[in-house]
């Protein structure tokens, strides 16, 4: 069984950084696509940012390009989202997700649900102006 547990979130002011993390148990963490999605209230989710596992390729919703990076330890299997200049509207519960049976298509189809069989719980995420 796999398990994610999200972690990191808090309340910060505009333009501060942080840094969430995804601890991942269960299977082989190294051959998982990973991905970071948000929901803010009353909002749909969104995807945020993904990371291919062969041969490491990340993708970015354009609202956080620049300003966001996601990063993988495969020792600790663990994943990172590290969020730089945060602005109001980067509120949300953010939730990691992994992609564990290799959902084919994946390329095509990385910021949607679909692909990814298991989810964190989320973590919480203010940015008070």
């Amino acid at each position: 069984q796999v398990q994610l547990v999200e972690s990191g979130g808090g309340l910060v002011q505009v333009g501060d950084s942080l840094r969430l993390s995804c601890a991942v148990s269960g299977g082989t963490f190294r051959t998982y696509n990973m991905a970071w999605f948000r929901q803010a209230p009353g909002k749909e989710r969104e995807f945020v940012a993904a990371n291919r596992w062969s041969g490491g390729t990340t993708y970015y919703a354009d609202s956080v390009k620049g300003r966001f990076t996601f990063s993988r330890d495969n020792a600790r299997n663990t994943a990172y989202l590290q969020m730089y200049s945060l602005k109001p509207e980067d509120t949300a519960v953010y939730y990691c997700a992994a992609d564990v049976a290799r959902f084919g298509g994946y390329t095509l189809n990385y910021s949607r649900g679909d692909p990814y069989d298991y989810w964190g719980q989320g973590t919480q995420v203010t940015v008070s102006s």
